[in-house]
């Protein structure tokens, strides 16, 4: 039987979660229904996806009772309050990234989640690409030897993208492109909680980070320097180096097609699609999309790739650096 998704927010990441999730076989997962705030957006979604059912408010969405489980696609300052109202409902949900604003909100969530016994998962699709897993598979099997240096990079130049930019809309570069490079080191070094936590970075006009360099150290002299940046272009590469030899990832860092090991490169093909999509190697969030459904088929309230604790962790993190940086973003 077909995993049913209800989707939440009829944007861009939305467009290309159920582009990729039309790559995999409709026997397995069907994107059922579709909201927006504004039902004509809803519509012409549906329209463009072939989704039989639009709704004009969240609230539908959460109601329809032929819902397995809802993707959560709207601007992350949206997130407490749908994933909520979806759980109220009795709905399990996949949340794009990050998972909140702030860690009391991401604590609220996890809470909620085990009091009406749903499924949640914080959607950070990079996890389940292959290249990923081939990671953790050589990390496992020690072989690079101990892991002692990690650096990632997530660079774009979005500051004409106000989504990006305005503090309202969860704009600022740590929780719009950083996030991926703290979940890699976090990944790498087994969700270890790193022992301290050092950021310099420039804002932005608008008050949200611009650029942001992060070193995290782990016992045992262990260290992930991330940088990230709203401002500029970089390679947006990772690295992995160990007593033993080096893992690199090539572009793009966050949605693989390449791994280097020890200087040998091997290449990962991508679920092909000729449809429209906004983002660098979109089908792959076909990946997340079969986790999530391999999950609730086992009935488990959330992922051992991603689980809830880390989501907790790297909401830590992200907090702490931006109290470094001078940026309070709290609970209302």
């Amino acid at each position: 039987m077909a995993t049913r998704w209800g989707i939440c927010s009829a944007g861009k990441i939305s467009n290309d979660f159920v582009v990729a999730l039309q790559t995999l076989p409709a026997q397995d997962h069907q994107a059922v229904a579709v909201a927006a705030r504004d039902l004509s957006r809803a519509k012409e979604f549906a329209q463009n996806h072939s989704i039989p059912k639009a709704y004009g408010t969240y609230e539908e969405l959460a109601q329809d009772p032929d819902i397995d489980i809802v993707y959560v696609g709207a601007i992350h300052p949206a997130h407490r309050d749908l994933v909520l109202l979806f759980f109220n409902h009795g709905k399990n949900v996949l949340c794009e990234k990050p998972m909140t604003m702030n860690v009391k909100e991401v604590k609220e969530l996890i809470s909620a989640a085990r009091k009406h016994n749903t499924f949640l998962m914080e959607a950070f699709w990079s996890r389940f690409f292959p290249v990923y897993e081939e990671i953790r598979s050589l990390l496992d099997r020690k072989v690079i030897g101990e892991v002692k240096l990690v650096r990632a990079e997530f660079c774009a130049s979005l500051l004409g993208v106000p989504r990006a930019v305005e503090k309202e809309l969860g704009g600022g570069a740590l929780l719009d492109v950083g996030c991926y490079c703290v979940q890699f080191a976090s990944m790498v070094f087994n969700g270890e909680k790193p022992e301290s936590v050092t950021a310099k970075g420039f804002l932005h006009d608008t008050g949200v980070d611009e650029t942001v360099t992060i070193i995290l150290q782990y016992s045992g002299k262990r260290q992930a320097i991330i940088t990230c940046s709203l401002a500029t272009e970089m390679p947006n590469q990772a690295v992995i180096s160990g007593t033993k030899g080096m893992i690199q990832i090539p572009s793009y860092m966050w949605s693989p097609t390449s791994l280097i090991v020890n200087g040998k490169e091997t290449k990962y093909s991508l679920p092909p699609t000729t449809k429209h999509l906004y983002f660098h190697n979109s089908t792959g969030l076909s990946y997340e999309a079969e986790h999530v459904r391999q999950c609730l088929l086992k009935g488990l309230k959330e992922s051992p790739v991603m689980s809830l604790v880390e989501s907790e962790l790297l909401a830590t993190i992200l907090e702490e650096v931006h109290v470094l940086l001078g940026i309070c973003i709290n609970a209302e």
